[in-house]
């Protein structure tokens, strides 16, 4: 991968991650029968970001059925994840759950649901990754509410069109924590194996979601997953994931594995380059992709 670095930078408009060192690879695979392995810097916790949105889009797809639709979409956005005038475009309601305004929505739903959503989010996401210590990092929190005039502004729109039951401030709060919360490979391809094996937590046996939310939710992933690149991925990767741009990719495949990389140097997209590079050669060296 080291002709790969350097084609990207780090997510600078986040003050807290523009520190991090752009130079680092880390990459983790788990399989459904208890395999794993692990190269590179697979144990440095980063933030995980927009991935978080699949775990909130899961608790709340379970809360709420198909009833979630009425209020967000299920299209590619073909725009940028942070944009204002696409969402004014269609009345305030968010292309899909992955683009900023939706995962909003999404988070509003667990603010109407829950006395305590972060914890509800944070213990969904250390029960799924087996790793009791997985916590908020306060700093880029704090970071993101310091300098997220434009997630305030999709905010307002959207309480503005009806389209936001719960206070902007309680919503916006944990929107920032949930995007704060740090995790490395190993744990976050963990966390994603649920994913792989058709809704059900791979280590408890419970149901997260039925057969075919599960489906529903895969096809979401792969389809609006990467923003306004996730054609691209799904063509030159071939498996369904979430991207965030503290520089992670999570991906599976429906029934044998999940896998997880970082590397903080983004694409224009917000993509990592190097991870983005990573999963396509591994699934044209080992011939494994959905398709």
């Amino acid at each position: 991968m080291q002709p790969f670095f350097g084609r990207g930078k780090v997510a600078d408009y986040i003050p807290a991650l523009a520190r991090v060192r752009p130079d680092q690879l880390g990459i983790a695979l788990q399989t459904l029968d208890g395999q794993t392995a692990v190269a590179g810097d697979s144990e440095i916790r980063f933030s995980i970001q927009s991935i978080s949105k699949t775990f909130t889009l899961a608790l709340a797809f379970a809360l709420e059925g198909n009833d979630l639709w009425k209020r967000v979409g299920v299209e590619p956005s073909g725009n940028p994840f942070n944009s204002l005038v696409q969402l004014e475009f269609e009345n305030g309601k968010p292309r899909n759950p992955f683009i900023n305004a939706g995962a909003l929505v999404v988070t509003d739903v667990l603010c109407r649901h829950y006395d305590d959503p972060k914890s509800v989010i944070l213990n969904l996401i250390r029960s799924l990754a087996g790793s009791d210590d997985i916590s908020f990092d306060e700093e880029v929190a704090a970071s993101e509410k310091a300098t997220g005039f434009r997630n305030q502004s999709l905010a307002w729109f959207l309480k503005s069109c009806g389209n936001l039951h719960s206070d902007v401030d309680t919503v916006l709060d944990v929107y920032f924590h949930q995007c704060s919360i740090a995790m490395n490979c190993r744990e976050l391809s963990r966390a994603f194996l649920f994913l792989a094996n058709h809704g059900v937590h791979p280590y408890t046996g419970e149901a997260m979601l039925t057969r075919s939310q599960a489906k529903r939710l895969n096809a979401i992933l792969l389809t609006c997953g990467f923003y306004d690149q996730a054609g691209e991925f799904a063509f030159r990767v071939g498996m369904p994931g979430k991207s965030g741009v503290g520089g992670g990719v999570a991906a599976f495949i429906p029934g044998e594995l999940a896998v997880a990389v970082w590397s903080p140097e983004l694409n224009e997209h917000g993509n990592s380059v190097v991870g983005m590079q990573v999963l396509e050669w591994f699934t044209t060296r080992t011939g494994r992709s959905i398709f």
